[in-house]
């Protein structure tokens, strides 16, 4: 399986951190599952992270003229 085809949808990582917070919100939560969760949703949030600066670096602007600038911040 090639790195790009293991990678998630920018949506599918917002679903999988809501999945994540609504479980660490349990209070029966056992305190190990919720270290293995948060340290899960950390990694999650750092590739949703990098997919969203990736995105932004690709995205351009267009002029009155039509002419494509870099999107700046």
């Amino acid at each position: 399986m090639s790195e790009r085809s293991k990678k998630r949808s920018i949506e599918e990582s917002f679903s999988c951190l809501d999945e994540i917070l609504e479980k660490l919100e349990d209070p029966d939560i056992p305190l190990e599952e919720s270290f293995t969760l948060y340290e899960k949703g950390m990694k999650v949030l750092k590739e949703t992270t990098e997919a969203i600066d990736d995105v932004e670096k690709r995205v351009k602007l267009i002029d009155d003229e039509g002419r494509t600038e870099d999107f700046d911040e």
